[in-house]
């Protein structure tokens, strides 16, 4: 795996995790915030840590935010500073921005001035807890952007007989592509494969066809 640059702006809670994450995971991490103590903080948790002011176009400018593989900007409740922060790095030449939202309507603008991702990080966790406690076999999510995503299903009794019999394609929309049996991974299954309890099957689906298949395990 190759080593990214990444820049994260703003060290609250979820900047401060984005950054250490990301280092302990080998990457060059340069993490910036108007604060001294929530730089201090992480001094020797990244590459290199730095008071700065992002809403400022020259202060981004200083230290090269085009040439990171990645700004993530983890400004939390201070909206306008978000905004600016985001449309300053996009003004300079920044290759890829992810942003934090505390809200819809910021979501909303983030994305016009220009963000390449926004996520909102208490809501998207909220839905994902809720899907899980309301449809627990469904093991896990993961969202590939444009309306699709893989979602890895624990068979039970609503999930009994072969790929064939079960015909998800046809009935939900979605697509077998692995099995996952005790670790083991057979990647494009036969249809005359039969479930045995406690596979997981790997689907990959739009978000409207995985809904329908979450209410039919649900129900």
């Amino acid at each position: 795996m190759k080593a990214k640059q990444c820049l994260v702006i703003g060290l609250g809670r979820f900047g401060t995790a984005v950054a250490t994450t990301l280092y302990e995971m080998g990457h060059e991490v340069v993490a910036v915030d108007q604060k001294e103590e929530n730089v201090e903080r992480v001094l020797n948790l990244v590459t290199h840590a730095a008071i700065l002011d992002a809403t400022e176009e020259r202060a981004l400018r200083s230290i090269g935010v085009a040439d990171f593989d990645v700004v993530i900007v983890g400004i939390g409740t201070d909206v306008q500073a978000n905004i600016l922060a985001t449309m300053n790095a996009k003004s300079l030449g920044a290759q890829y921005v992810v942003c934090k939202a505390i809200d819809e309507m910021a979501r909303r603008v983030l994305e016009r001035v220009g963000a390449d991702l926004v996520i909102r990080p208490e809501h998207d966790m909220g839905v994902r807890l809720a899907r899980q406690i309301a449809t627990p076999n469904i093991v896990d999510t993961l969202d590939l952007g444009s309306d699709y995503a893989i979602v890895e299903i624990e068979a039970n009794e609503r999930l009994r007989g072969t790929l064939k019999d079960l015909n998800l394609s046809n009935r939900f929309g979605v697509q077998v592509i692995a099995i996952n049996r005790s670790g083991r991974i057979e990647i494009t299954p036969r249809a005359e494969e039969e479930l045995r309890p406690h596979d997981k099957l790997v689907l990959i689906g739009n978000s409207h066809s995985i809904d329908e298949l979450r209410r039919f395990l649900g129900s």
